[in-house]
Order: structure tokens, then C-alpha cells, then sequence
């Protein structure tokens, strides 16, 4: 090994250990020039595809295939890559006929050489990921499967180009579906089909997803990632005890997984049991599990919310490293907030190191809450207007500074601040929400504040406040059989006390007053201190 070959190796480790995979992989690719290794080759074709270098991958590929011109493998990145140029956006449109023979020639090669076509379909899917046009990759897709009907992975590739595009085109989900019928019928127990057999058919009815991976997991009892998707789904559906139900019985047959009793742990602490989470928690704590803090906030999350604050604030001080640090002391000065202590809780906002700008908002954020939520809501104004001067385009100070001007009845600015916050981010859907939530809750212009919200409900329509301003919004205008649909909806996917309020309010006004009377007395078992909740029982009920 010479001097240089020998640096060239080291400036890779070096760099790589040091998250600079850029410069890695460049070092890698001269070393394999050098020595005329195609292993070093393939490292620096790997490393340059993680990172996104297209050109030094390319290089990397053809280096590795002229090296060892049996490899299978960087003829697949080569066909991937060939029409690509230094483009990130592929561009694998069906009609383009060279780069389609030049996908089929490696299929040909890799059915020839015996490995098979699976893994070959697998890798094209995989570096087509990032292709903008999803249609043009499904049609793709389906043409290379044709010739290998008897490909479990050629149809699951199609199925899953076909899920990609998001499934708004009927004729695409359908043949998405029979895809992973078919891969399925070809392998039965391959339980990444089954998994994309469920996301398809999530897309238009959950519960029939649930019962499907329900039958396939009594079907395959000892698939992980089945059971592991199918809690999931539960959790979706907010069936927590059902999912706690899966995964116990996963981890009833390895009692030495941690990873089990952590997913039971977190559907646990879901479910609102906290006695049972905590126990749970600080058996994984003791057995050191996760990495450093993780297991603290989970135990300092169950004290909060049983309100054991001094508690809490023990455990949040117990983070002292990475991102969860950070976190955990902006619940501390919360906390002490809660615990009537302002005073401190400011002092504490003002000695954090905040390094980072978004570090300074979040200190301000959590701050602005503090005095909030301890009834300081002039201190919190005082607060928030100073900090949106300094950082005059934070979409999350402009955002919290609305909210509380709302509070205060100064709706003019609230307005102002919430149309900023919309030319700042003109298609988030939260932004749209609550400039339209605004005009809809407190100004006479129904109309103008629905037309917003049902903006923000095309850009995001399974989110439960929105679907809870749609309903409101029906209800202001008089639609009430529309507004109960949207707001029973909204409490489906959150329970929330405000939500509750709102659908109550409707039912009680279309006379339905025992189902309203029900909605309320659910939420204030839970949230008996909820603003809205009580004024609205009151209002109309006391």
C-alpha cells in the first residue's frame, strides 16, 4: 500500500466517522483508482448513493464494473442512473425507450446469471424513489414486469410504484392491488406484500385494512412486522387497547426483547394507564435501554401528566445529552411555571444557552406559554410582540402572538398577524386553518373564513382541528347535518374538549340534547378544567 493510497483510506474513515460523506466518498473513489479494488469501488458507489452524488456514483459504478464485470450490481445503478445526468429528478418516463431497454438488459442479465429478477426490480424501485413524476415511474414499472409473471417482487414493485403516486387515479389502485394480490399468491408469507397489500387498502377503508392484517397475522403468527403493522394500524384508529393486545402477545413470546416491552410500554402510557407505563419505563430504565434521556422523558411525560411536577421536573433535569436536553429543559421552566414559581420559571427561560435561532424562538415560545398558562396573558402579549420584532418572519411567534391577541379580543390584529403568517407560508394548511378558524369564530365573515379552511382541508384532510373548523364553520353556516358529519369526524381522530364543545353545541341546536349532553359529560370526566368546554355547558346547559 502506498503513502498515498494509505492517506487517500484514512481522509475516508476519517470522514465518514465525521458525517462528511461527501468527502468520503470522493477519498474512496480515488483510493479504488489507485489500488483497482473493486471492493473500495463499491464502497465509494454506496456511500456516494446515501449522500446523493450522483456524478461520483456514476463514476464509482462504472469503475466497479470494469473492475469486476460480472457484478450484477452496479450494472443496476448504471441503467439507474444512465439518463439521469447530474438531475436528482430521474427522468423515467415509459416513453423513454433507451433507458427502458437499458432497465430490461439488466433484468435479462441478472434472470441469466441466475440470481434472479427480485432483488434487480427491488434496486430500480429504490432509486426511482425520488422521481417527481409517479405516474410515469408506475407505467415503468409495469412494463419491465411483464415479461416475469412469475416474480413475486416484479409485482410488489408495481404495487409499490403504484402506491407512490398516491392512488388519485382509480385504475392505478386497482391494478396497485391485484400487484400485491399477486405477489402474494406467488409468496404467501412475505410479509413486506402484506404490508403494502394493507397500505392500499388503508387508502380507502381502514377497518378494512385492520381486518386484513388481522387475518394474515392468525395466518402468520411469527411475523414481527405484520403485528408490528397492525398495532400501528390500531393506534391510527385510536384503539389502543387493541394494539397493546398485538404487541403483548409478541413480546409474551420473547420476554428478552426490550424493543416489545418498550411498544407496549408506549401504547401503555397511549392509554392513558399510567401506573402501568411507569412500571414499564423504569424496568427499561434500569435495564439501561435506548439511548441516554430517552426513557427519563417518557417517565417525566407520566408525571406530568399526573401531575406529580415536582416529579417531573427531576426527571426533565436527568436529560443532559443531545436534542432531548434541549427539550427537556424548556419542560422544565413549564413546569415551574405550573407550579406557580414564575418568577424562577423566567429567570430559568433566560439563563438557557440558546445557541441557535431556533433555540432563541423556542426559548421565547415556551416562555410566552409559561406566562399564559399562569394567567399572565398581558405578560405574554408583552413577550411575544418583543420577540416577533426581533424575528419579524417566525412563522412561530407570528403564529403564537395571534393566538393570544385572539385571546385578548383584539381580533383586528390577530387577523393581521394570522394574513402574514399566510403570505409567509401561503400552502400550509395550519396557517390557512387559523386565519379561517379566526374570521369564521369571531368576525361576521363566514363565508371568506370557510372558503380558507376548506383550503386547508384539501392540503391536509384526515387533520382533526381542521375537520373541526369545516364543521364549525357549516354550523356558522347553517349546514348542521354537515357539521355534525365534520365534527364527529374530528372527535373520532381527537378526542379533544373543544372539539367536544363544538360538536355538543350543534347537537344540542338540531334538538338532539341527550347525544349533545353525552359528547360533554365524556370530555369533562377527562378535561374538567377545559375554558371552552365549561362556558359552552353552561351557556347552554347549566
Amino acid at each position: 500500500m502506498s503513502a498515498d493510497l494509505f492517506y487517500r483510506l484514512l481522509l475516508g474513515d476519517v470522514a465518514l466517522q465525521r458525517g462528511d460523506a461527501p468527502v468520503a466518498a470522493r477519498a474512496y473513489l480515488e483510493a479504488a483508482r489507485e489500488a483497482q479494488d473493486p471492493r473500495i469501488a463499491r464502497r465509494a458507489m454506496e456511500i456516494a448513493l446515501r449522500s446523493g452524488q450522483r456524478p461520483v456514483a456514476h463514476e464509482a459504478a462504472k469503475l466497479w464494473a470494469t473492475l469486476e464485470p460480472a457484478a450484477e450490481r452496479p450494472k443496476q445503478v448504471l441503467a439507474a442512473l444512465a439518463s439521469g445526468g447530474n438531475d436528482r429528478d430521474v427522468a423515467a418516463t415509459s416513453g423513454d425507450d433507451e433507458m427502458k431497454a437499458r432497465l430490461a438488459r439488466v433484468l435479462s442479465d441478472a434472470a441469466v446469471s441466475g440470481n434472479g429478477v427480485g432483488e434487480a426490480f427491488l434496486q430500480i424501485n429504490r432509486f426511482f424513489a425520488e422521481q417527481s413524476d409517479k405516474k410515469a415511474v408506475f407505467r415503468l414499472m409495469r412494463d419491465l414486469a411483464q415479461p416475469y409473471p412469475t416474480s413475486a417482487e416484479a409485482h410488489f414493485a408495481v404495487g409499490l410504484a403504484g402506491f407512490n403516486t398516491g392512488l388519485d387515479d382509480a385504475s392505478i389502485a386497482a391494478l396497485s392491488l391485484a400487484a400485491a394480490d399477486k405477489a402474494l399468491e406467488i409468496r404467501p408469507d412475505w410479509d413486506r406484500a402484506a404490508l403494502l397489500k394493507a397500505e392500499l387498502i388503508n387508502k380507502g377503508s381502514p377497518d378494512d385494512a385492520i381486518r386484513y392484517l388481522r387475518e394474515f397475522v392468525a395466518a402468520q403468527p411469527d411475523s414481527k412486522p405484520a403485528a408490528g403493522a397492525l398495532a400501528q394500524f390500531y393506534v391510527e384508529r385510536k384503539r389502543y387497547g387493541d394494539a397493546r393486545a398485538v404487541m403483548q402477545a409478541l413480546w409474551d413470546k420473547d420476554k428478552a426483547s426490550r424493543d416489545l416491552e418498550f411498544a407496549v410500554a408506549t401504547i401503555t402510557l397511549q392509554m392513558k394507564d399510567y401506573a402501568e407505563a411507569e412500571r414499564l419505563f423504569k424496568d427499561l430504565k434500569a435495564a439501561g435501554y435506548g439511548e441516554p434521556g430517552a426513557i427519563q422523558l417518557y417517565l417525566a411525560q407520566v408525571a406530568e401528566e399526573t401531575k406529580r411536577y415536582p416529579e417531573a421536573i427531576e426527571h426533565y433535569r436527568a436529560v443532559e445529552e443531545g436534542d432531548r436536553a434541549w427539550l427537556a429543559k424548556l419542560r422544565v421552566g413549564a413546569l415551574l411555571g405550573k407550579l406557580g414559581r414564575t418568577d424562577e420559571a423566567k429567570r430559568w427561560f433566560a439563563d438557557l444557552p440558546a445557541v441557535t435561532i431556533d433555540q432563541r424562538v423556542q426559548t421565547r415560545q415556551g416562555e410566552a406559554q409559561m406566562l399564559r398558562e399562569s394567567g399572565d396573558v398581558a405578560g405574554s402579549y408583552a413577550l411575544l410582540s418583543k420577540s416577533v420584532n426581533e424575528f419579524p418572519d417566525s412563522p412561530d411567534l407570528i403564529y403564537d402572538l395571534a393566538l393570544v391577541a385572539e385571546r385578548m379580543n383584539r381580533i383586528d390584529e390577530a387577523e393581521a398577524r394570522l394574513t402574514k403568517l399566510v403570505e409567509l407560508k401561503p400552502d400550509d394548511a395550519q396557517a390557512l386553518n387559523a386565519l379561517g378558524y379566526t374570521l369564521v369564530d369571531r368576525t361576521p365573515r363566514t363565508s371568506e373564513g370557510y372558503a380558507l379552511i376548506e383550503k386547508a382541508h384539501k392540503l391536509s384532510p384526515g387533520d382533526p382541528f381542521i375537520l373541526d373548523s369545516m364543521g364549525w364553520a357549516l354550523f356558522r353556516l347553517g349546514r348542521l347535518d354537515e357539521a355534525v358529519t365534520y365534527l364527529k369526524r374530528a372527535l373520532a381522530e381527537r378526542p379533544d374538549a373543544e372539539i367536544a364543545a363544538h360538536l355538543g353545541e350543534v347537537l344540542w341546536m338540531k334538538g338532539d340534547r341527550d347525544s349533545a349532553r353525552a359528547v360533554w359529560k365524556e370530555q369533562l370526566e377527562s378535561n374538567p378544567d377545559n375554558v371552552v368546554l365549561k362556558e359552552t355547558v353552561k351557556r347552554l346547559a347549566p
